[in-house]
């Protein structure tokens, strides 16, 4: 019974060994600590140290990452195909930008006709060069020019080939005579669909208009400016004027002598001499004279036109008539101050003031 007590009976602990083993821990720790404290400056500094390592690191990389790009030397792919000049492109990292353009040479098409930078710029890569490629010509075959006014065909080849070597080069084209308009197209040489590898120059035979008509003889002395503008404008004549002071007993603004034919009826466009005796100064509220303008000359008759611009109140037409060229005269009876403009196929070459 006594054995058993004592084998249950509880060990109590040694204070004394737990207090000298806390105070010798207190120790310790309270020299760690000091040696800690003492350190603070060194670990500082090894910390500061390892943030400006990586700083340093950061940066290096960063700019290492953000440096440009290497140089290198545009190459010439002027003159070349469009496919290989990029490919040249390519090899040197640089970007085309291309622009569109009408050629004057046929059969380029795909070609490029100019580069910049020019060749051997140094440039960065993957920088961009502007590459001019050739659409080809504007035209690359002879229409069908049959039907045609010729003067349209000028004017219509004149606009196409604005700016750059024309590729359809008219001839002195020839005139017969035909019952169609003056002017109009009858044949062409080469045909319609002739292809343009060249510069082509295309012969074409013209129509005078028709040549059997004649016209009698008008009897013009005595008309007055008015009347006498009304029978240019119907008559297919060429009208030579000249004037001269009317005098005592000649009515001024009148025809006062013509050219007299032996024949009632002569050839179209047969010139007609006429004198008219004129007014000086200012005439019934009017200045009267003759515009005179010496023009091309024509192989058939072609539209003129002579319009007055009053100072005041609105344009009007004074003659509207068809002539061959040469010497051109017209009467007029307009206020002081009017500009009158001569007009040859719908083109203004002429401007003069009445004063």
């Amino acid at each position: 019974m006594d054995e058993n007590n004592e084998r249950n009976e509880i060990k109590m602990p040694d204070f004394k060994k737990v207090l000298k083993k806390s105070k010798k821990l207190k120790v310790e720790f309270s020299e760690s600590y000091q040696k800690f404290q003492g350190n603070i400056p060194a670990f500082l500094g090894i910390l500061l140290c390892a943030f400006a390592i990586m700083c340093f690191a950061a940066f290096t990389i960063f700019f290492i990452n953000v440096k440009g790009p290497e140089k290198v030397l545009v190459p010439n792919v002027e003159g070349k195909k469009l496919e290989d000049a990029l490919l040249e492109m390519q090899v040197k990292e640089l970007y085309p930008k291309i622009s569109l353009r009408y050629s004057e040479t046929p059969g380029d098409e795909g070609t490029i006709l100019d580069q910049s930078p020019k060749a051997g710029a140094i440039v960065k890569g993957y920088s961009r060069v502007s590459l001019v490629v050739s659409r080809g010509v504007i035209v690359d075959k002879v229409d069908d020019y049959s039907g045609m006014n010729i003067e349209d065909l000028r004017m219509k080849l004149q606009t196409l080939f604005a700016g750059q070597k024309p590729l359809i080069v008219l001839l002195e084209p020839e005139y017969k005579p035909d019952a169609s308009d003056a002017g109009t197209i009858l044949e062409q040489d080469p045909p319609a669909g002739t292809h343009i590898s060249e510069p082509v120059k295309v012969q074409l035979v013209v129509s005078r208009g028709p040549n059997y008509e004649n016209t009698k003889a008008p009897y013009l002395i005595g008309q007055a400016v008015n009347d006498l503008l009304q029978t240019m404008a119907r008559s297919k004549l060429v009208f030579d004027i000249k004037s001269h002071k009317a005098t005592d007993g000649e009515v001024p603004g009148t025809v006062v002598d013509q050219q007299a034919f032996d024949d009632e009826f002569i050839r179209n466009y047969t010139r007609i001499s006429l004198e008219m005796a004129l007014p000086q100064g200012v005439y019934n509220e009017n200045i009267f004279g003759i515009y005179k303008e010496k023009v091309a000359d024509y192989p058939y008759p072609v539209p003129m036109k002579l319009e007055a611009y009053p100072p005041e109140g609105n344009s009007y037409t004074i003659l509207s008539f068809n002539h061959p060229g040469g010497n051109v005269t017209v009467p007029y009876a307009v206020p002081k101050g009017t500009t009158l403009e001569l007009s040859v196929v719908n083109k203004v070459i002429s401007r003069k003031t009445v004063n």
